[in-house]
């Protein structure tokens, strides 16, 4: 058994000692949890080592645990190299590329990019129903619309699906440009505020069956949607 203290802030009262505390029971590995209000502290007994993302994403928005308490030998924020965790997103926008670039043989760089879209909202949606029920808490974490609108989380993936499939079948391309600028752009407006902040919380990108950081590689990996969706619709207009 693992024992570790961590610091949250936004705690205000015993209101909030309940809802932390059972938050964080919630956890894998957790077996027990005392919060203080005094100390603004949270006392974790684990059967294993947890991450600092698990027990942030746990907890609702207001209530954020403190990078410079968080070194404890049972938690672990930066296990591994950055490289190491993003090695999935790397593999995956690899096959994308690949399978894009067959696809759009002798054909136009429109094309290409138009396949690439295509595949990367269906594999990307498909990671993120392998968990859906937690996918929106995670995804409100940095996106500025899912925290407003709950609702928002739970259709994104549906969304995400809907556009690929639109830009494999070249069906209303223009509309799914346009909405892929503006669904891309509220997330990416969400994670530059993550990273400006040095907050440590999971992407949802890939969903919540596999553990991502958010990193410079999230808003690498959606500006290059971005900046493509941009340059076909210029080129569909001319």
């Amino acid at each position: 058994m693992k024992t570790s203290t961590i610091k949250i802030s936004g705690m205000t009262c015993s209101g909030c000692v309940q809802t932390v505390t059972q938050a964080l029971k919630d956890v894998n590995n957790v077996i027990k949890v005392s919060v203080s209000l005094d100390n603004k502290t949270a006392i974790i007994e684990s059967k294993n080592d947890i991450q600092i993302e698990d027990l942030q994403n746990s907890l609702p928005e207001k209530y954020k645990i403190k990078k410079e308490n968080t070194n404890q030998p049972a938690l672990s924020t930066k296990s591994g190299s950055y490289l190491a965790k993003l090695y999935p997103l790397f593999l995956i926008l690899f096959y994308i590329t690949t399978s894009s670039v067959i696809m759009s043989w002798h054909k136009t760089l429109d094309g290409f990019m138009m396949n690439f879209m295509g595949l990367f909202f269906i594999v990307f949606s498909f990671f993120k129903f392998l968990d859906y029920k937690n996918f929106p808490k995670s995804f409100s974490m940095y996106d500025p619309l899912a925290k407003k609108l709950s609702i928002y989380g739970w259709l994104y993936p549906f969304i995400e699906t809907f556009l690929g499939i639109m830009f494999l079948f070249k069906i209303q391309i223009f509309l799914s440009l346009f909405f892929t600028i503006i669904i891309l752009g509220i997330t990416t407006i969400g994670v530059i505020k993550t990273l400006t902040n040095k907050e440590e919380i999971q992407c949802a990108c890939l969903g919540t069956a596999i553990k991502l950081p958010m990193t410079i590689a999230t808003l690498i990996e959606n500006g290059i949607m971005i900046v493509m969706a941009v340059i076909t619709f210029i080129q569909l207009s001319v």
